[in-house]
C-alpha cells in the first residue's frame, strides 16, 4: 500500500490487561470482542492462559511479571493509550508489575476489574494477591467495576439489598479515592441495579433482567465497554449507562454454538 493513502485515525487505542479464556467468552477475547464492537483499537497483555469454556474451568497457569511488563512495554511504546483496564492479574507480582507500569507509561484512564471471586462465589486471588489489589492497584485506578462477592471483599461486610450496595460502593470508593460501579446482577431480582458512586454521588441504574441460560463474560464485557467509552471522552455516568446497554444487548442477541450460549459481542 502506497503511504500517501493512509490517513491517521482517531479510533482510541485500548488496552486490556487480563488472563486468556480458551472458550472465548471472558478475558481478554472477550475484550477485544467488545472494543471492536464499540470503534477502538483493542490492544493486549496476558497475565495468565485458562483451559475454560462456560461450563468448565480446567486448569490456569500464570505468565511470568517480567513478560507481564515487557508486553506493557511494547504496547505502550506502539501505541498512544487512551485507557487501559485489568481483569484477572492471578499474582501478587503480577498486579504490583501493572501498577509500576502503569505510573511509568502514564496510561491516561485505568479501569480496574477486580476479578478476586467467580460467580459461584469462588476464590480468584490468594491473600497476598488480593492485598496487593487494595495497595498497589486500586489507588492508581479511575473506576473499579466489582460484582457483589467481590465487593463484599473490598467492603468488608456482606450485600443482600440495594442499600447495602450504595453503603458498599461509597465505602469502597472513599477508601481509594475512585469511582465504584457495584453490579448488581447476583441479588435475587426481577430488576438488575448497578450502583456508581463518583464524586460524592451515588447513582442506580436499574434494567429488566434478561432471561439467558448463560452470562459468562458479561462482567468482562461491561468492563471492557466502560474502558471503551471513557477512551472515547464520555462522562462517567454516559459510560455505565452505555456500557449497560451494551452487554444488555450481547446477553439479548446471545447465540448458540455448540453447547453453549455465549453474548453476541457484534449484535448489529
Amino acid at each position: 500500500m502506497n503511504s500517501e493513502n493512509l490517513t491517521r485515525s482517531d479510533i482510541p487505542a485500548v488496552l486490556t490487561i487480563g488472563g486468556s479464556d480458551s472458550g472465548g467468552c471472558s478475558g481478554v477475547q472477550a475484550d477485544l470482542k467488545t472494543f471492536a464492537s464499540l470503534n477502538v483499537y483493542g490492544t493486549s497483555v496476558i497475565s495468565c492462559i485458562t483451559a475454560q469454556t462456560p461450563h468448565e474451568f480446567r486448569a490456569i497457569e500464570g505468565v511470568s511479571p517480567d513478560i507481564v511488563t515487557e508486553q506493557i512495554r511494547a504496547v505502550s511504546n506502539g501505541y498512544p493509550i487512551a485507557a487501559a483496564k485489568t481483569g484477572m492479574l492471578y499474582s501478587a507480582g503480577v498486579i504490583e508489575r501493572v501498577a509500576r507500569a502503569d505510573v511509568n507509561q502514564g496510561i491516561p484512564i485505568l479501569v480496574v476489574d477486580p476479578q478476586m471471586v467467580t460467580n459461584s462465589g469462588a476464590r480468584l486471588m490468594k491473600a497476598e494477591a488480593i492485598d496487593a489489589l487494595k495497595q498497589s492497584l486500586l489507588p492508581l485506578a479511575r473506576v473499579v467495576t466489582p460484582n457483589i462477592h467481590e465487593a463484599e471483599i473490598l467492603a468488608g461486610h456482606t450485600i443482600s439489598s440495594v442499600e447495602d450496595m450504595q453503603k458498599a460502593a461509597r465505602k469502597i470508593g472513599d477508601a481509594y479515592d475512585v469511582a465504584c460501579i457495584l453490579k448488581g446482577g447476583h441479588l435475587d431480582s426481577d430488576e438488575v441495579i448497578d450502583v456508581l458512586y463518583d464524586e460524592n454521588e451515588l447513582y442506580p441504574f436499574a434494567a429488566t433482567r434478561v432471561q439467558v441460560s448463560e452470562t459468562h463474560g458479561a462482567g468482562c464485557a461491561f468492563s471492557a465497554a466502560l474502558t471503551a467509552f471513557l477512551a472515547q471522552g464520555k462522562l462517567m455516568s454516559e459510560a455505565v449507562e452505555q456500557s449497560k446497554e451494551y452487554v444488555r444487548s450481547a446477553l439479548e442477541h446471545a447465540v448458540s454454538i455448540g453447547h453453549h450460549t455465549p453474548l453476541n459481542f457484534n449484535f448489529d
